[in-house]
């Protein structure tokens, strides 16, 4: 990322563990197969050969680790200044703490956009508002489909003198995710299955619940042993922007000019944005998609395509 960008984006490349179940054993051969077919570095690890690999691990109801060498983490905050910079560079502005307040349309086109500070004319508006991206759309009269989930968070610290995991986690079997941070420190949450909550996402409770922060503590645990005993660091809430299919909004629509949508990233926005981001600014500039890639648009919606998960949820 450095190279590319200019400055560090905060990636940490401490590697990435997906626990498997029994229940999920066929999908995940198969993700992993596809993954493997298109160049990435993942490795099918048996139940023998993670348990060795991985001693921290609590090893009931494991079938296998899928697990990428050069998977990992990267620092929100320093990846947005990262991004940000090497869009100033190439001669973009950006304008922080200014709010959007509304699309300008004229008639089948989207012209542009009013801020606290004035109006933009723009030949293309993006609307990348996540949870309020429906409620800009709403005011240019076109539709946009999506829930906000409320999302809790814990950040735990292990103690010292014990040998605990240095990757990033998707444990399946208790549905809960650990990334570390560090110095013995790891942010968990949970994962799908579990009940989501809807929320307005202008007035949702900004603490955790002490059931939600029981329970995380309870599942980590189990399924590591070494962090029997951890200190809460902080908890926190946030939101989900959420779609049907729990794939995001990326690209333009049949019925209006001018206009894109970005949104929807419903729980794993962060990781694939830059992605979906190069694409899509090749889709809106020469009009030239691959037609997989095309699926994303709102489109789909009124076409009844929607996405099928292969785990459920936001778990693709």
């Amino acid at each position: 990322m450095p190279g590319d960008l200019g400055h560090d984006g905060g990636y940490r490349g401490v590697g990435y563990c997906f626990l498997i179940s029994a229940e999920n054993e066929d999908t995940a051969r198969r993700n992993i197969a596809m993954q493997q077919k298109v160049g990435v570095n993942t490795q099918w690890l048996d139940r023998g050969t993670a348990v060795q690999r991985f001693p921290w691990l609590n090893p009931d109801r494991l079938t296998a680790v899928g697990f990428e060498p050069f998977g990992g983490y990267a620092d929100p905050v320093q990846s947005v200044e990262a991004y940000a910079s090497a869009f100033k560079r190439l001669g973009g502005e950006v304008r922080t703490r200014v709010a959007c307040r509304k699309l300008l349309r004229d008639g089948d086109r989207i012209t542009g956009v009013v801020t606290d500070d004035d109006r933009i004319i723009a030949g293309m508006v993006v609307n990348a508002a996540g949870p309020w991206a429906p409620a800009l759309a709403r005011l240019a009269g076109l539709p946009l489909e999506m829930r906000s989930f409320r999302e809790q968070d814990t950040v735990w610290e292990g103690r010292p003198g014990r040998e605990m995991p240095t990757h990033a986690i998707s444990n399946t079997l208790d549905a809960i995710y650990i990334r570390p941070q560090g110095d013995r420190r790891y942010v968990v949450g949970r994962g799908f299955p579990k009940d989501y909550e809807d929320v307005d996402e202008n007035n949702y409770k900004e603490t955790p619940d002490d059931s939600f922060v029981s329970d995380v503590q309870m599942r980590l645990e189990h399924r590591i042993p070494p962090l029997q005993g951890a200190k809460l660091i902080h908890a926190y809430t946030a939101l989900y922007d959420v779609t049907p299919d729990w794939y995001p909004y990326v690209g333009p629509r049949a019925a209006v000019a001018g206009y894109g949508d970005f949104s929807g990233g419903s729980g794993h926005g962060f990781k694939i944005a830059p992605g979906l981001a190069e694409e899509l600014a090749g889709w809106l500039l020469t009009g030239k998609v691959a037609e997989d890639f095309r699926q994303l648009s709102y489109d789909r919606i009124a076409a009844k395509r929607l996405f099928v998960q292969s785990y459920g949820g936001n778990r693709g």
